[in-house]
């Protein structure tokens, strides 16, 4: 495939590059943060880099009592992937809050907290704890796991139900807390379900969560999870996690996003991010490799630097202009690449 690439005015050498990125009123020095329920409150992955020096944790999902999950085995490899059939297992907003909470505050790292609910009001009350607790940035509201054993519980899958769940968050939180809901890609209409949780008071969007998937144990001839089935991650579904990006940022363009879905290098990062994404998380890439976030947040600012942008945030949305613009541009740099890693550059 023939690329085009388009100067923005390339940063000088040994400068500071800029990858500064706003979520709402919350400004992170980074747009790269972990995913929820791959790293758990980050305490582990601070043994392989500072968790400091990223954007920020996303914890995984706190309920409001201890919660189990769902019976072993509740995790299979996929090409390119993995499912999981986890079933949000977890301590309760309790312990949460007295142990990864408190360390999350001790040790400085930008924090924000996934919370899950199997209704209306038992999200209400994890947010309502969590607003007289304190001590974190942002809310992200998992109303969208599709390993749960009642389908029932996945809320994004119906615009009403979504809104629902986010004015209730909404209502027992403090109202400078950023909000951000947690979208299923397996819906007919996802810029519908983020246009309800917008207007029902979610600052923005998380996008994708998870696949619903299933693999079948040849030997056995059984399901592979004793779930039957789980949630598809990894590389395999970057492709469908870039295509809702772009469908919410095209029809919703001042709607804060955060991207995930199988980023595992800085090049996959800078995809989503020029789809539309403000900030992106890693999570399926940290179970071979726990130092994956800064390692692609170094990646990531290496790309930015090599096609001339100066800051993250000129990057942000950047394929959204207008074709003929790319073509103006083409035009006057007079560079267009041919191969796929063989990049040429354009000056202004």
């Amino acid at each position: 495939m023939t690329r085009t690439i388009i100067s923005t005015g390339k940063a000088s050498p040994g400068s500071t590059f800029d990858l500064r990125t706003h979520l709402g009123s919350l400004e992170l020095h980074s747009p790269v943060l972990t995913a929820s329920g791959c790293a758990a409150a980050g305490r582990e992955l601070d043994n392989y880099f500072d968790i400091t020096a990223i954007g920020g944790i996303v914890t995984k999902s706190i309920m409001l009592a201890p919660r189990s999950g769902r019976a072993t085995p509740r995790m299979a490899e996929t090409p390119s992937g993995m499912l999981n059939s986890i079933g949000l297992q977890g301590p309760g907003v309790e312990s949460f809050l007295e142990t990864d909470l408190a360390w999350l505050q001790q040790r400085g790292a930008r924090t924000i907290v996934s919370i899950a609910g199997g209704t209306a009001d038992e999200f209400g009350k994890v947010a309502a704890k969590l607003r007289v607790a304190g001590g974190f940035d942002a809310i992200e509201v998992n109303i969208s796991c599709p390993n749960v054993e009642d389908r029932g519980q996945v809320f994004a899958c119906r615009a009403d139900t979504a809104a629902q769940i986010i004015q209730t968050v909404r209502r027992n939180s403090d109202n400078k807390i950023p909000i951000f809901a947690k979208l299923s890609p397996d819906v007919t209409d996802i810029v519908e379900i983020a246009a309800s949780v917008s207007q029902a008071g979610a600052t923005g969007v998380s996008v994708i969560n998870t696949l619903l998937g299933m693999v079948i144990d040849t030997e056995t001839m059984r399901p592979a999870l004793a779930g039957v089935t789980g949630g598809l991650s990894g590389p395999a579904i970057r492709p469908i996690a870039v295509r809702c990006i772009w469908q919410i940022r095209s029809a919703l363009p001042d709607l804060p996003i955060i991207g995930m879905g199988g980023v595992r290098t800085g090049h996959d990062a800078l995809e989503m991010i020029l789809a539309g994404a403000n900030a992106i998380s890693v999570g399926t890439s940290i179970f071979n490799d726990p130092a994956a976030p800064m390692r692609i947040q170094k990646e990531l600012e290496q790309e930015l630097r090599s096609r001339g942008f100066e800051s993250l945030t000129q990057a942000i949305s950047f394929a959204h202009r207008e074709e003929s613009e790319a073509v103006t541009e083409t035009a006057a740099g007079e560079s267009i690449d041919h191969g796929e890693q063989n990049w040429d550059f354009i000056s202004e």
